[in-house]
């Protein structure tokens, strides 16, 4: 009996992290094109973050219905939450893209890539551990 509860309870992880993939692939679409738009007017990290800022509307829109089962409650406490890991989630991208792009030489638009590949990953995690109910 223990097994087949670890089975399904990894079964249903696989299916969480597919989902938070689909929405994370549409709103990084979104994310990127800000990026590319914005860069023509502003410098690159400036241009980041507004993008970033855009997606982030999205993907709250999408993620918590979808992806992660709420808590319940106080919408405002759970937006207030997302929005403060994702605020974490874009100084991370910052720091990133300057580290790939001013210190490394990377193309802001790949940088842009690399920095979205580890900020996932912690946005993931944080958002199961404090947006997520306990099951």
């Amino acid at each position: 009996m223990a097994d087949s509860n670890f089975l399904l309870k990894v079964k249903s992880n696989v299916y969480q992290i597919f989902k938070f993939g689909i929405v994370g692939f549409t709103c990084f679409i979104i994310d990127y094109i800000g990026l590319y738009v914005f860069a023509k007017i502003f410098n690159y990290l400036i241009a980041a973050a507004i993008a970033y800022c855009i997606s982030i509307v999205f993907n709250y829109t999408l993620s918590m219905p979808f992806v992660f089962i709420s808590k319940g409650g106080s919408k405002i406490k759970e937006a207030t939450v997302f929005i403060i890991l994702s605020l974490i989630g874009l100084g991370m991208t910052e720091m990133f893209m300057y580290l790939f792009t001013d210190i490394i030489g990377v193309h802001y638009m790949l940088s842009k890539v690399f920095s979205t590949a580890f900020v996932m990953v912690f946005s993931f995690i944080t958002r199961k551990f404090f947006l997520e109910k306990k099951q």
